[in-house]
């Protein structure tokens, strides 16, 4: 996909994303505490199933689940030399599981670690471990980037640098924020979103952290400060933690798709779900778009 196309495919009305992966694969089987990666490369049948389900609800963008397929955080798994192979064979398998039904995004996330002076990674050791994952992605064949779930300006212009490295291929950049739009690691949403549409993103929004009804005034004031596409992919609501260990979300389907409208109205024209949503939770976007 061409950066104009994505800009002509987000100026013909609201484009409906995925909702959550890993949520979905914890109920669908996979056990807590392994790498998704790993665990969704040995069971293809079963993100098979969910991306299907998702396109099936009406998703246009889907994600690939590469997540946490960069090369640091595989190493805090012991899987740093499967990196290339992971990237490359689930980005491939979501294009054959989707095949022209919708575009396929390749996933990216935080190392969660913070840049220097705050923290041990550097801007150099960054920049080479996502060129080395955007590489695989790219040659994979996705047809757009998804960086999510971010927690700083530093490491989204990294990876804005390490994708106009690699590829020409679109790319949105999500932020996990509290409800009042400030970022884990110091620093505001807006603010971050200014700066990423200077540096040329193509989309910038916020995922994860809160549900839709606590965004209100963030996808506002992102409407307020970019002229870029704004995105909003948000939690079903709120957490509550069980004997079990097991996150059981508060907003069922129907609400959800209420709010999610409701964050369209404010300005947000990429919508879709992250932890907690399910294909029931799209579906019920499609129905109420």
């Amino acid at each position: 996909m061409r950066r104009e196309e994505f800009r002509s495919l987000t100026e013909k009305g609201p484009v409906l994303l995925d909702g959550g992966t890993g949520s979905c694969l914890r109920s669908m089987g996979m056990p807590a505490g392994v790498c998704t990666e790993k665990w969704v490369y040995e069971h293809p049948e079963t993100i098979r199933r969910l991306q299907q389900e998702y396109a099936d609800a009406g998703s246009q963008i889907i994600y690939a689940p590469t997540f946490g397929a960069n090369r640091l955080s595989l190493e805090n798994m012991g899987l740093a030399e499967q990196a290339e192979e992971y990237n490359r064979a689930l980005a491939a398998e979501t294009l054959k599981n989707i095949g022209n039904r919708a575009f396929v995004a390749g996933d990216l996330s935080t190392t969660g670690k913070p840049m220097e002076p705050y923290g041990p990674a550097t801007y150099d050791g960054l920049l080479e471990i996502y060129k080395e994952q955007i590489r695989y992605l790219a040659e994979a064949g996705v047809d757009l980037l998804a960086a999510e779930t971010l927690l700083s300006l530093d490491e989204a212009l990294v990876i804005c640098d390490a994708a106009r490295e690699v590829c020409e291929l679109p790319l949105m950049i999500s932020f996990s924020c509290e409800g009042d739009g400030n970022l884990y690691f110091g620093g505001t949403v807006a603010d971050a979103a200014a700066a990423l549409e200077a540096m040329g993103v193509d989309a910038v929004g916020v995922n994860c952290s809160v549900g839709p009804d606590q965004l209100e005034a963030v996808i506002r004031q992102l409407r307020g400060v970019v002229s870029i596409p704004v995105l909003a992919k948000p939690n079903a609501g709120m957490p509550v933690i069980t004997d079990t260990g097991e996150a059981v979300y508060s907003m069922g389907a129907e609400e959800f798709a209420r709010h999610l409208l409701h964050l369209r109205d404010c300005g947000a024209s990429l919508i879709g779900g992250c932890c907690g949503t399910t294909p029931e939770y799209i579906r019920n976007i499609k129905k109420s778009l």
